[in-house]
C-alpha cells in the first residue's frame, strides 16, 4: 500500500514545498519536514499538515523512520543528509545539483549500489510533455537517424540577485548545475544517454552580487534586490562559478551508426533575440522545441521540407499531471515512478545517481579548463 510507503522531506523552500506536494500526490504519506532554521519549518510544516518538524536531520530519521528520504535544498547541503539517509536504509530522491562535486557523487551512488537502495535524481525537464512526444518521435524514426543536438538558452538573470548558494561552488551553484544537468538529461533521454566526449568553454561574467539579510526562498530572491547598489554600507559576495557556458559532446546513441554531435550554449546573463530552443537534427529531419527546456510548441521538419507543428498526442496530455508549473509536473511524475518502482511495480526507466553521479564528475571535468588546444603561437 502506498499509505506505507513514509516519507520525510529535507528543505523548506520553493522545492521542498515542491517535492512534498509531488509524493503526497504519488500516494506516498509525508511524516517529516527539517529544515535548517526553527521558526521557518515549523511554519512551513503547519501549512503544509506534516507532523514532525525539525532542524536535526538524523534526529528527524530515527524518530520519523522514513521509507522515502527526498533532499530539496541546495546542492552543498546534499552529501551528509544522503550518506545519513543511505546508512539509515531509506530510499533516496534528491534535486539536482547531486552534490558539489563529482567525487563526493560517485561515494554515494557505490554507497547506495551497496546498500540495495533505490535512488532518482532529479535532472527532471525531461519529462515535459514536448520533450516525451520529440523522444516518442524520434524513435519512431520521424528524422531518420540523429545526427546532432543543439540546445540554445539565454536567460539574462538579474546581475543584481543576491548573493548566496548559486554564486558558490562548494553550495552547488553555478549554471553547470542548475541548467546543463537539466539539457543533458533532456538529450540523453531522447538520443542515448552512453556520453563519449566532453569539452567546453566557461566564464564567469557576474563576478560579485550584493549580499542580503533574509532571502530563505530562491523562488523570491528577486524581491530582496537592494534599490541602491552604490550604497557604501552594501557589502559584496565574490562568485566562484560559471554564469555562462559553451559545452560540446558527443554520444552514442542506439538510432545512429555515428556519435551524435550535441552543443549546450547558455548565457546565464545576456538577452535573447530568438526563441530559446532545443533542436533534434537527423538524416531525414528535425524536431524542434520551442523553449530552453524545449517545453514549448514542437515543430517537424520531413518529407514536406518545411516546419509543420505537431500537436501533443492525448495519450501523453492525459499523462500530465494536473498541477500548476512546469518544474512541479516533473516533479511529480519522476515521483510517481520512483514510488511505483520501490512498490515493484513496472515503470520506465528514469534518472538515478548513476546520472546524477556521472554528470557532477562531468561537471567538475568542464570546471578543470580544457576548454580547446592552444594556437596563440600560429603565424
Amino acid at each position: 500500500m502506498t499509505a506505507g510507503l513514509k516519507t520525510l522531506v529535507y528543505g523548506t523552500g520553493f522545492a521542498g514545498e515542491g517535492h512534498v506536494a509531488a509524493f503526497r500526490a504519488a500516494g506516498a504519506q509525508v511524516v517529516g519536514l527539517v529544515g535548517r532554521t526553527p521558526h521557518v519549518v515549523q511554519e512551513v510544516a503547519a501549512r503544509s499538515g506534516i507532523p514532525f518538524a525539525g532542524t536535526d536531520w538524523q534526529a528527524a530519521l530515527d524518530h520519523c523512520r522514513p521509507d522515502i528520504v527526498s533532499i530539496a535544498t541546495p546542492g552543498g547541503a546534499h552529501y551528509a543528509p544522503i550518506k545519513q539517509a543511505i546508512a539509515f536504509g531509506a530510499h533516496v530522491f534528491c534535486d539536482k545539483p547531486m552534490t558539489h562535486s563529482g567525487e563526493t557523487a560517485a561515494e554515494l551512488y557505490q554507497l547506495a549500489q551497496a546498500r540495495g537502495v533505490k535512488t532518482a535524481y532529479a535532472a527532471s525537464f525531461r519529462y515535459t510533455p514536448s520533450v516525451l512526444h520529440a523522444k516518442q518521435l524520434v524513435a519512431a524514426g520521424a528524422i531518420g537517424q540523429p545526427t546532432e543536438v543543439e540546445c540554445i538558452s539565454h536567460f539574462n538573470l538579474e546581475r543584481e540577485i543576491p548573493f548566496g548558494w548559486s554564486h558558490r561552488r562548494a553550495d552547488g551553484g553555478g549554471r553547470l548545475n542548475n541548467n546543463f544537468t537539466h539539457t543533458l538529461s533532456i538529450v540523453a533521454s531522447v538520443v542515448g544517454d552512453k556520453i563519449l566526449t566532453i569539452a567546453g568553454d566557461l566564464r564567469d561574467d557576474l563576478r560579485r552580487a550584493p549580499i542580503v539579510d533574509g532571502v530563505h526562498n530562491f523562488a523570491t530572491r528577486r524581491n530582496h534586490i537592494p534599490k541602491d547598489l552604490t550604497d557604501p554600507a552594501l557589502q559584496w559576495g565574490e562568485s566562484d562559478v560559471e554564469w555562462s557556458y559553451s559545452v560540446l559532446a558527443r554520444i552514442e546513441s542506439p538510432l545512429a551508426e555515428q556519435p551524435v554531435s550535441v552543443l549546450f550554449k547558455h548565457g546565464g546573463l545576456v538577452p535573447r533575440f530568438h526563441e530559446d530552443h532545443i533542436v533534434f537534427y537527423g538524416t531525414k529531419g528535425a524536431i524542434y522545441l520551442k523553449g530552453h527546456y524545449g517545453s514549448g510548441q514542437l515543430y517537424h521538419w520531413g518529407a514536406g521540407k518545411d516546419w509543420q507543428a505537431l500537436p501533443l498526442p492525448q495519450e501523453i496530455a492525459d499523462s500530465v499531471p494536473q498541477v500548476a508549473g512546469e518544474t512541479e509536473q516533473c516533479w511529480h511524475i519522476l515521483a510517481r515512478d520512483f514510488v511505483q518502482d520501490i512498490q515493484g511495480k513496472p515503470v520506465a526507466p528514469y534518472p538515478t545517481f548513476k546520472e546524477g553521479s556521472q554528470y557532477q564528475q562531468i561537471i567538475d571535468i568542464l570546471r578543470q579548463g580544457n576548454a580547446g588546444t592552444d594556437i596563440s603561437h600560429l603565424a
